[in-house]
Protein backbone atom coordinates (compact mmCIF):
# COMPACT_ATOMS: atom_id res chain seq x y z
CA UNK A 1 0.00 0.00 0.00
CA UNK A 2 1.01 3.24 -1.03
CA UNK A 3 1.54 6.52 1.25
CA UNK A 4 -1.19 8.10 -0.56
CA UNK A 5 -3.30 4.84 -0.03
CA UNK A 6 -2.74 4.97 3.36
CA UNK A 7 -3.51 9.05 4.33
CA UNK A 8 -6.85 9.71 5.30
CA UNK A 9 -9.89 9.80 3.17
CA UNK A 10 -10.68 13.91 4.27
CA UNK A 11 -6.64 14.62 3.24
CA UNK A 12 -6.63 12.87 -0.25
CA UNK A 13 -9.54 14.62 -0.68
CA UNK A 14 -8.05 18.05 -0.16
CA UNK A 15 -4.88 17.02 -2.20
CA UNK A 16 -7.36 16.22 -5.43
CA UNK A 17 -9.40 19.18 -4.49
CA UNK A 18 -5.91 21.71 -4.43
CA UNK A 19 -4.32 19.83 -7.39
CA UNK A 20 -7.14 21.04 -9.27
CA UNK A 21 -7.53 24.84 -7.93
CA UNK A 22 -3.79 25.04 -7.13
CA UNK A 23 -3.12 26.36 -10.90
CA UNK A 24 -5.74 28.87 -10.34
CA UNK A 25 -4.09 30.25 -7.01
CA UNK A 26 -0.38 30.16 -8.50
CA UNK A 27 -1.70 32.43 -11.49
CA UNK A 28 -4.98 33.80 -11.41
CA UNK A 29 -6.53 34.57 -14.40
CA UNK A 30 -7.33 37.92 -15.64
CA UNK A 31 -10.93 39.78 -15.03
CA UNK A 32 -13.69 37.69 -17.06
CA UNK A 33 -11.56 34.24 -17.31
CA UNK A 34 -12.04 32.66 -14.39
CA UNK A 35 -15.53 30.99 -15.88
CA UNK A 36 -13.32 29.66 -19.28
CA UNK A 37 -10.88 28.41 -17.10
CA UNK A 38 -13.38 27.00 -14.33
CA UNK A 39 -15.22 25.09 -17.98
CA UNK A 40 -11.48 23.88 -18.64
CA UNK A 41 -10.93 22.06 -15.60
CA UNK A 42 -14.74 20.71 -15.67
CA UNK A 43 -14.29 19.02 -18.92
CA UNK A 44 -10.87 17.07 -17.38
CA UNK A 45 -11.30 14.00 -16.01
CA UNK A 46 -10.05 12.98 -12.68
CA UNK A 47 -8.98 10.38 -10.24
CA UNK A 48 -11.15 9.07 -7.41
CA UNK A 49 -9.34 9.42 -4.31
CA UNK A 50 -10.59 6.48 -2.85
CA UNK A 51 -12.28 3.84 -5.72
CA UNK A 52 -9.35 5.22 -8.19
CA UNK A 53 -12.43 5.75 -10.87
CA UNK A 54 -12.29 8.19 -13.83
CA UNK A 55 -14.37 11.16 -12.23
CA UNK A 56 -15.58 14.85 -13.31
CA UNK A 57 -16.73 17.83 -11.54
CA UNK A 58 -19.03 20.76 -12.59
CA UNK A 59 -17.82 23.93 -12.84
CA UNK A 60 -20.28 25.04 -9.69
CA UNK A 61 -18.30 22.54 -7.64
CA UNK A 62 -15.26 23.75 -9.13
CA UNK A 63 -15.82 27.09 -8.73
CA UNK A 64 -17.05 26.94 -4.48
CA UNK A 65 -13.77 25.13 -4.38
CA UNK A 66 -11.63 28.10 -5.73
CA UNK A 67 -13.02 30.44 -3.49
CA UNK A 68 -12.64 28.57 -0.11
CA UNK A 69 -8.97 27.90 -1.03
CA UNK A 70 -8.55 31.38 -1.51
CA UNK A 71 -9.99 33.08 1.32
CA UNK A 72 -8.24 30.33 3.29
CA UNK A 73 -4.73 32.13 2.68
CA UNK A 74 -3.36 30.64 5.90
CA UNK A 75 -3.91 26.97 4.78
CA UNK A 76 -5.94 26.45 1.74
CA UNK A 77 -5.65 22.58 1.98
CA UNK A 78 -7.61 22.33 5.10
CA UNK A 79 -10.41 24.52 3.79
CA UNK A 80 -10.81 21.69 0.95
CA UNK A 81 -10.80 18.64 3.21
CA UNK A 82 -14.24 17.16 3.48
CA UNK A 83 -16.09 17.76 6.79
CA UNK A 84 -15.84 15.46 10.06
CA UNK A 85 -19.06 14.16 10.45
CA UNK A 86 -20.71 14.83 13.50
CA UNK A 87 -21.65 11.76 14.45
CA UNK A 88 -17.94 10.51 14.23
CA UNK A 89 -16.76 8.68 17.29
CA UNK A 90 -20.24 8.42 18.78
CA UNK A 91 -21.29 5.27 17.21
CA UNK A 92 -25.02 5.96 17.59
CA UNK A 93 -26.19 2.08 16.34
CA UNK A 94 -25.65 1.41 20.30
CA UNK A 95 -28.24 2.23 22.70
CA UNK A 96 -27.50 3.14 26.07
CA UNK A 97 -28.60 -0.49 27.57
CA UNK A 98 -26.38 -2.27 24.60
CA UNK A 99 -23.48 -0.39 25.99
CA UNK A 100 -24.06 -1.69 29.75
CA UNK A 101 -24.70 -5.00 28.16
CA UNK A 102 -21.06 -5.09 26.87
CA UNK A 103 -19.36 -3.38 29.54
CA UNK A 104 -21.19 -6.09 31.87
CA UNK A 105 -20.14 -8.83 29.58
CA UNK A 106 -16.67 -7.58 29.35
CA UNK A 107 -16.18 -7.52 33.25
CA UNK A 108 -16.90 -10.89 33.07
CA UNK A 109 -15.27 -12.06 30.36
CA UNK A 110 -12.58 -10.02 29.23
CA UNK A 111 -11.10 -12.91 28.01
CA UNK A 112 -13.03 -13.40 25.12
CA UNK A 113 -12.51 -12.00 21.79
CA UNK A 114 -14.45 -9.23 20.52
CA UNK A 115 -16.25 -11.89 17.75
CA UNK A 116 -17.44 -13.87 20.80
CA UNK A 117 -18.68 -10.81 22.34
CA UNK A 118 -20.72 -10.13 19.42
CA UNK A 119 -22.15 -13.49 19.47
CA UNK A 120 -23.50 -13.43 22.74
CA UNK A 121 -24.95 -9.78 22.39
CA UNK A 122 -26.75 -11.16 19.07
CA UNK A 123 -28.14 -14.17 21.77
CA UNK A 124 -28.76 -11.57 24.37
CA UNK A 125 -30.84 -9.06 21.97
CA UNK A 126 -32.98 -12.16 21.05
CA UNK A 127 -33.84 -12.76 24.51
CA UNK A 128 -34.32 -8.93 25.64
CA UNK A 129 -35.76 -6.58 22.82
CA UNK A 130 -34.70 -3.77 25.36
CA UNK A 131 -31.51 -3.83 23.74
CA UNK A 132 -32.26 -3.16 20.27
CA UNK A 133 -30.72 -4.17 17.07
CA UNK A 134 -26.63 -5.18 17.45
CA UNK A 135 -24.98 -3.38 15.03
CA UNK A 136 -21.88 -4.74 13.10
CA UNK A 137 -18.90 -7.00 14.07
CA UNK A 138 -16.83 -4.01 13.09
CA UNK A 139 -18.71 -1.53 15.07
CA UNK A 140 -18.90 -3.38 18.38
CA UNK A 141 -14.89 -4.15 17.77
CA UNK A 142 -13.96 0.15 17.45
CA UNK A 143 -16.54 0.92 20.47
CA UNK A 144 -14.82 -1.56 22.41
CA UNK A 145 -11.09 -0.37 21.76
CA UNK A 146 -12.11 3.84 21.94
CA UNK A 147 -13.49 2.31 25.65
CA UNK A 148 -10.66 0.58 26.62
CA UNK A 149 -12.13 -2.88 26.21
CA UNK A 150 -9.03 -4.56 24.99
CA UNK A 151 -8.81 -8.63 25.47
CA UNK A 152 -6.52 -9.54 27.91
CA UNK A 153 -4.01 -11.71 27.44
CA UNK A 154 -3.39 -14.38 29.88
CA UNK A 155 -0.27 -14.26 31.83
CA UNK A 156 2.31 -17.26 31.24
CA UNK A 157 4.00 -18.71 33.57
CA UNK A 158 7.87 -18.02 33.78
CA UNK A 159 10.38 -20.61 33.84
CA UNK A 160 13.36 -20.69 36.61
CA UNK A 161 18.46 2.13 -10.49
CA UNK A 162 16.62 0.07 -12.77
CA UNK A 163 16.09 -0.30 -16.64
CA UNK A 164 13.56 2.68 -16.99
CA UNK A 165 12.82 3.65 -20.81
CA UNK A 166 14.21 6.89 -22.04
CA UNK A 167 11.78 9.92 -21.88
CA UNK A 168 9.94 11.13 -24.95
CA UNK A 169 11.62 14.25 -26.13
CA UNK A 170 9.88 17.46 -25.32
CA UNK A 171 9.91 20.79 -27.09
CA UNK A 172 11.52 23.37 -24.95
CA UNK A 173 10.03 26.91 -24.45
CA UNK A 174 10.89 29.84 -21.88
CA UNK A 175 8.43 31.00 -19.55
CA UNK A 176 7.72 33.15 -16.42
CA UNK A 177 4.67 33.09 -13.78
CA UNK A 178 2.50 36.27 -13.70
CA UNK A 179 3.00 37.06 -10.30
CA UNK A 180 5.68 37.02 -7.32
CA UNK A 181 5.53 34.01 -5.01
CA UNK A 182 3.82 32.74 -7.82
CA UNK A 183 6.48 30.24 -8.00
CA UNK A 184 10.01 29.63 -6.51
CA UNK A 185 12.64 27.35 -7.64
CA UNK A 186 14.47 25.24 -5.42
CA UNK A 187 18.42 23.62 -6.22
CA UNK A 188 21.24 22.52 -4.80
CA UNK A 189 24.63 23.26 -6.62
CA UNK A 190 28.37 21.80 -5.39
CA UNK A 191 30.70 24.63 -4.86
CA UNK A 192 34.20 24.49 -6.98
CA UNK A 193 36.00 25.25 -3.95
CA UNK A 194 36.45 23.30 -0.92
CA UNK A 195 35.97 24.63 2.92
CA UNK A 196 38.42 24.14 6.00
CA UNK A 197 36.14 22.10 8.37
CA UNK A 198 36.77 22.80 12.17
CA UNK A 199 38.39 18.82 12.17
CA UNK A 200 40.66 19.99 9.76
CA UNK A 201 39.97 18.48 6.75
CA UNK A 202 38.88 19.97 3.19
CA UNK A 203 35.35 18.83 2.36
CA UNK A 204 33.27 20.38 -0.72
CA UNK A 205 30.19 22.24 0.54
CA UNK A 206 26.49 22.40 -1.48
CA UNK A 207 24.70 25.62 -1.74
CA UNK A 208 21.14 25.60 -1.75
CA UNK A 209 19.04 28.80 -3.13
CA UNK A 210 15.45 29.69 -3.23
CA UNK A 211 14.83 31.90 -6.33
CA UNK A 212 11.30 33.36 -7.20
CA UNK A 213 10.70 32.97 -10.59
CA UNK A 214 8.86 36.28 -12.05
CA UNK A 215 11.25 38.56 -10.10
CA UNK A 216 14.89 36.28 -10.39
CA UNK A 217 15.14 37.76 -6.63
CA UNK A 218 17.04 35.55 -4.36
CA UNK A 219 14.77 34.83 -1.07
CA UNK A 220 17.25 32.81 0.39
CA UNK A 221 20.95 31.01 -0.29
CA UNK A 222 23.03 29.16 2.34
CA UNK A 223 26.05 27.32 2.08
CA UNK A 224 26.28 23.67 3.88
CA UNK A 225 28.20 20.09 4.60
CA UNK A 226 25.48 17.89 3.27
CA UNK A 227 22.95 17.51 0.97
CA UNK A 228 19.40 16.31 3.05
CA UNK A 229 16.40 16.63 3.75
CA UNK A 230 17.25 18.51 7.36
CA UNK A 231 19.49 21.36 5.68
CA UNK A 232 16.22 21.68 2.85
CA UNK A 233 14.23 22.19 5.24
CA UNK A 234 16.33 24.25 7.27
CA UNK A 235 16.91 26.70 4.19
CA UNK A 236 13.31 26.83 3.06
CA UNK A 237 12.13 27.97 6.45
CA UNK A 238 14.28 30.64 6.56
CA UNK A 239 13.55 31.30 2.97
CA UNK A 240 9.72 32.03 4.23
CA UNK A 241 10.68 33.92 7.17
CA UNK A 242 12.11 36.15 5.03
CA UNK A 243 9.98 36.69 1.89
CA UNK A 244 6.76 35.23 3.22
CA UNK A 245 4.71 32.04 1.75
CA UNK A 246 4.75 31.08 -1.59
CA UNK A 247 2.01 29.28 -4.06
CA UNK A 248 4.27 26.80 -5.36
CA UNK A 249 7.78 24.83 -5.84
CA UNK A 250 9.92 23.71 -8.72
CA UNK A 251 12.74 21.49 -7.40
CA UNK A 252 13.89 18.35 -8.74
CA UNK A 253 13.79 14.90 -7.69
CA UNK A 254 16.23 14.88 -5.05
CA UNK A 255 15.91 12.39 -1.97
CA UNK A 256 15.74 15.99 0.29
CA UNK A 257 12.93 17.64 -1.89
CA UNK A 258 10.86 14.25 -1.92
CA UNK A 259 11.22 13.46 1.58
CA UNK A 260 7.85 12.58 3.55
CA UNK A 261 9.04 16.01 6.08
CA UNK A 262 9.46 17.95 3.12
CA UNK A 263 6.46 17.03 0.90
CA UNK A 264 3.87 16.77 4.03
CA UNK A 265 5.17 20.14 5.02
CA UNK A 266 4.72 22.02 1.96
CA UNK A 267 1.22 20.23 1.79
CA UNK A 268 0.31 21.63 5.23
CA UNK A 269 1.45 24.75 4.54
CA UNK A 270 -0.62 25.00 0.97
CA UNK A 271 2.41 25.14 -1.51
CA UNK A 272 2.24 23.15 -4.43
CA UNK A 273 5.39 21.10 -5.28
CA UNK A 274 6.41 20.79 -8.49
CA UNK A 275 9.14 18.38 -9.62
CA UNK A 276 10.62 18.60 -12.82
CA UNK A 277 10.59 15.82 -15.20
CA UNK A 278 14.01 13.00 -15.16
CA UNK A 279 17.08 14.37 -17.02
CA UNK A 280 15.63 17.80 -17.91
CA UNK A 281 17.13 19.76 -15.59
CA UNK A 282 16.34 22.96 -18.60
CA UNK A 283 12.55 22.79 -16.57
CA UNK A 284 14.61 24.99 -13.54
CA UNK A 285 16.85 27.12 -16.05
CA UNK A 286 16.65 30.05 -14.06
CA UNK A 287 18.49 28.26 -10.91
CA UNK A 288 20.96 26.57 -13.18
CA UNK A 289 21.84 29.91 -14.84
CA UNK A 290 22.21 31.73 -11.28
CA UNK A 291 24.83 28.90 -10.05
CA UNK A 292 26.98 30.71 -13.40
CA UNK A 293 26.82 34.27 -11.56
CA UNK A 294 27.98 32.23 -7.78
CA UNK A 295 30.56 30.43 -9.30
CA UNK A 296 31.99 33.56 -12.13
CA UNK A 297 30.99 36.22 -9.51
CA UNK A 298 31.14 35.25 -5.62
CA UNK A 299 34.07 32.37 -5.70
CA UNK A 300 35.86 34.37 -8.43
CA UNK A 301 36.51 37.02 -5.36
CA UNK A 302 37.49 34.49 -3.01
CA UNK A 303 40.39 32.83 -4.99
CA UNK A 304 42.54 35.22 -2.55
CA UNK A 305 41.14 33.43 0.74
CA UNK A 306 43.57 29.87 0.82
CA UNK A 307 41.79 28.87 4.15
CA UNK A 308 38.05 29.32 3.29
CA UNK A 309 35.78 28.35 6.12
CA UNK A 310 32.10 27.78 6.00
CA UNK A 311 31.11 29.87 8.45
CA UNK A 312 33.57 32.78 6.30
CA UNK A 313 32.17 31.68 2.77
CA UNK A 314 27.96 31.81 4.19
CA UNK A 315 29.02 35.59 5.49
CA UNK A 316 30.39 36.37 2.07
CA UNK A 317 27.44 34.83 -0.06
CA UNK A 318 24.34 36.40 2.29
CA UNK A 319 26.76 40.21 1.40
CA UNK A 320 27.60 39.22 -1.70
CA UNK A 321 23.25 38.15 -2.61
CA UNK A 322 21.74 41.04 -0.78
CA UNK A 323 23.60 44.44 -1.80
CA UNK A 324 24.44 43.34 -5.03
CA UNK A 325 22.65 40.52 -7.08
CA UNK A 326 19.30 41.29 -5.85
CA UNK A 327 20.17 45.09 -6.46
CA UNK A 328 21.77 44.96 -9.97
CA UNK A 329 19.97 45.30 -12.72
CA UNK A 330 18.87 42.31 -14.59
CA UNK A 331 19.46 42.13 -18.52
CA UNK A 332 15.99 40.39 -18.78
CA UNK A 333 13.87 41.98 -16.96
CA UNK A 334 15.45 45.46 -17.51
CA UNK A 335 15.74 46.39 -13.48
CA UNK A 336 16.55 44.62 -10.42
CA UNK A 337 15.18 41.91 -9.15
CA UNK A 338 14.60 43.65 -5.99
CA UNK A 339 12.75 46.27 -7.96
CA UNK A 340 10.47 43.49 -9.87
CA UNK A 341 9.66 41.79 -6.63
CA UNK A 342 8.66 44.94 -5.24
CA UNK A 343 7.12 45.93 -8.15
CA UNK A 344 4.13 42.88 -8.26
CA UNK A 345 1.44 41.81 -8.98
CA UNK A 346 1.88 39.81 -5.40
CA UNK A 347 0.24 36.43 -4.27
CA UNK A 348 2.63 36.16 -1.40
CA UNK A 349 1.18 35.31 2.20
CA UNK A 350 2.49 35.84 5.62
CA UNK A 351 4.86 33.57 7.12
CA UNK A 352 3.58 31.47 9.49
CA UNK A 353 5.86 31.83 13.45
CA UNK A 354 8.92 29.79 13.46
CA UNK A 355 7.49 27.45 15.98
CA UNK A 356 4.81 26.90 13.36
CA UNK A 357 7.28 25.76 10.68
CA UNK A 358 9.35 23.52 12.57
CA UNK A 359 5.72 21.64 13.28
CA UNK A 360 4.57 21.64 9.71
CA UNK A 361 7.41 19.99 8.34
CA UNK A 362 7.15 16.64 9.94
CA UNK A 363 6.16 13.37 8.74
CA UNK A 364 3.04 11.83 10.21
CA UNK A 365 2.70 7.85 10.51
CA UNK A 366 0.97 5.71 13.58
CA UNK A 367 2.90 3.26 15.98
CA UNK A 368 1.98 0.53 17.97
CA UNK A 369 1.76 1.65 21.68
CA UNK A 370 2.83 -0.94 23.85
CA UNK A 371 0.65 -1.72 27.07
CA UNK A 372 2.68 -2.68 29.20
CA UNK A 373 4.27 0.62 29.69
CA UNK A 374 2.54 2.95 27.22
CA UNK A 375 5.47 4.02 24.96
CA UNK A 376 6.13 4.03 21.39
CA UNK A 377 9.20 3.30 19.46
CA UNK A 378 10.04 5.79 17.04
CA UNK A 379 13.54 5.48 15.09
CA UNK A 380 14.78 3.11 17.59
CA UNK A 381 14.10 5.48 20.37
CA UNK A 382 11.12 5.01 22.89
CA UNK A 383 8.69 8.02 23.99
CA UNK A 384 6.15 8.02 26.66
CA UNK A 385 2.37 8.89 25.92
CA UNK A 386 0.61 10.21 28.77
CA UNK A 387 -1.84 8.13 30.35
CA UNK A 388 -5.37 9.47 28.94
CA UNK A 389 -4.20 8.24 26.14
CA UNK A 390 -3.41 4.83 26.69
CA UNK A 391 -6.84 3.46 25.04
CA UNK A 392 -4.70 4.38 21.35
CA UNK A 393 -3.78 1.04 20.24
CA UNK A 394 -2.31 2.98 17.23
CA UNK A 395 -1.41 6.29 18.23
CA UNK A 396 -1.00 8.59 15.06
CA UNK A 397 2.62 10.73 15.28
CA UNK A 398 4.65 13.57 13.88
CA UNK A 399 8.04 13.93 13.96
CA UNK A 400 11.01 15.06 11.82
CA UNK A 401 13.91 12.10 11.20
CA UNK A 402 16.62 14.30 12.57
CA UNK A 403 14.99 15.80 15.58
CA UNK A 404 13.69 13.67 17.64
CA UNK A 405 13.83 15.54 21.11
CA UNK A 406 10.12 15.38 21.03
CA UNK A 407 6.88 14.34 18.58
CA UNK A 408 3.75 15.38 18.42
CA UNK A 409 0.46 13.43 18.69
CA UNK A 410 -2.35 14.66 16.99
CA UNK A 411 -5.51 13.74 15.71
CA UNK A 412 -5.89 11.45 12.82
CA UNK A 413 -9.34 12.80 11.85
CA UNK A 414 -8.72 16.49 12.10
CA UNK A 415 -4.72 16.95 12.35
CA UNK A 416 -5.03 18.76 15.45
CA UNK A 417 -2.48 18.85 17.89
CA UNK A 418 -3.30 17.27 21.27
CA UNK A 419 0.20 17.18 22.86
CA UNK A 420 4.17 16.81 22.79
CA UNK A 421 5.98 13.06 23.67
CA UNK A 422 9.30 13.73 25.46
CA UNK A 423 11.44 10.74 25.03
CA UNK A 424 11.35 7.83 28.06
CA UNK A 425 13.67 8.77 30.47
CA UNK A 426 14.66 5.72 32.95
CA UNK A 427 16.64 7.58 35.32
CA UNK A 428 13.98 10.34 36.05
CA UNK A 429 11.38 7.14 36.02
CA UNK A 430 13.82 5.03 38.86
CA UNK A 431 12.43 7.21 41.39
CA UNK A 432 9.75 4.74 42.34
CA UNK A 433 7.11 7.68 42.57
CA UNK A 434 4.06 6.38 40.02
CA UNK A 435 0.78 8.64 39.71
CA UNK A 436 -2.84 7.22 39.86
CA UNK A 437 -3.77 5.82 36.37
CA UNK A 438 -7.29 7.89 36.11
CA UNK A 439 -10.21 5.90 34.42
CA UNK A 440 -10.81 7.14 31.13
CA UNK A 441 -13.99 5.61 31.22
CA UNK A 442 -16.70 4.61 33.93
CA UNK A 443 -14.94 2.12 35.84
CA UNK A 444 -17.29 -0.63 37.47
CA UNK A 445 -16.59 -3.46 39.89
CA UNK A 446 -16.04 -6.67 38.03
CA UNK A 447 -18.46 -9.42 38.36
CA UNK A 448 -18.26 -13.22 38.04
CA UNK A 449 -19.48 -15.34 35.27
CA UNK A 450 -23.38 -15.67 35.72
CA UNK A 451 -24.23 -19.76 34.30
CA UNK A 452 -23.39 -20.51 30.56
CA UNK A 453 -22.78 -17.65 28.44
CA UNK A 454 -26.13 -16.52 26.48
CA UNK A 455 -24.80 -17.92 23.28
CA UNK A 456 -24.11 -21.31 24.12
CA UNK A 457 -27.37 -21.85 25.96
CA UNK A 458 -28.95 -21.03 22.48
CA UNK A 459 -26.84 -23.29 20.74
CA UNK A 460 -27.78 -26.23 23.60
CA UNK A 461 -31.76 -24.93 22.83
CA UNK A 462 -31.51 -25.39 19.39
CA UNK A 463 -29.98 -28.84 19.58
CA UNK A 464 -32.75 -29.72 21.53
CA UNK A 465 -35.30 -28.95 19.23
CA UNK A 466 -34.23 -31.17 16.93
CA UNK A 467 -35.33 -34.00 18.37
CA UNK A 468 -32.20 -35.80 17.99
CA UNK A 469 -30.47 -37.78 21.04
CA UNK A 470 -26.80 -36.73 22.35
CA UNK A 471 -23.87 -37.59 20.01
CA UNK A 472 -21.95 -39.45 22.29
CA UNK A 473 -22.07 -42.71 24.32
CA UNK A 474 -21.33 -42.06 28.45
CA UNK A 475 -18.23 -43.72 29.26
CA UNK A 476 -20.07 -47.24 31.51
CA UNK A 477 -17.39 -45.63 34.40
CA UNK A 478 -19.86 -42.78 34.22
CA UNK A 479 -22.95 -42.11 36.57
CA UNK A 480 -26.11 -43.05 34.53
CA UNK A 481 -29.76 -42.80 34.80
CA UNK A 482 -31.27 -45.53 36.95
CA UNK A 483 -33.30 -47.32 34.13
CA UNK A 484 -37.22 -48.65 35.13
CA UNK A 485 -37.60 -51.68 36.84
CA UNK A 486 -39.70 -54.45 35.39
CA UNK A 487 -42.70 -53.93 37.95
CA UNK A 488 -42.90 -50.76 36.78
CA UNK A 489 -42.93 -51.33 33.41
CA UNK A 490 -45.92 -53.78 34.02
CA UNK A 491 -47.76 -51.05 36.21
CA UNK A 492 -47.08 -48.51 32.96
CA UNK A 493 -48.83 -51.16 31.04
CA UNK A 494 -51.68 -51.83 32.99
CA UNK A 495 -52.50 -48.15 32.96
Amino acid sequence: MSNEQRAPARLRWARLRFSIIGPLLAAPPERGELRSRLEELAGKSWRHPTTGESIRFSRATLERWFYQARSASDDPVAALERKVHGHAGTRPTLSEPLRQAIHLQYRQHPRWSYQLHRDNLLALAERDSSLGPVPSYGTVCRYMKEQGLLKQRRRRRRRGDGDEPAPAPREMRAFQVSHVHGLWHSDYHVGSRKVLTPAGQWQSPVLLCFLDDRSRLVCHLQWYLAETAETFVHGLCQAILKRGLPRSLLTDNGKPMTAAESEQGLERLGVIHWTTLPYTPEQNAKQERFWGQVEGRLLAMLEGERELTLPLLNQATQAWAELEYNRRQHTELGQSPLEQFLAGPDLGRPSPSSEALRRAFRMEVQRQQRRSDGTITVEGQRFELPSRYRVLSRPTIRYARWDLSTVDLVDPRTGRHLCTLLPLDKEKNADGRRATLEPVVTQIAPRPPAGIAPHLQKLMADYSATGLPPAFLPHPGEAQPSAPSDSEDNQEEKT
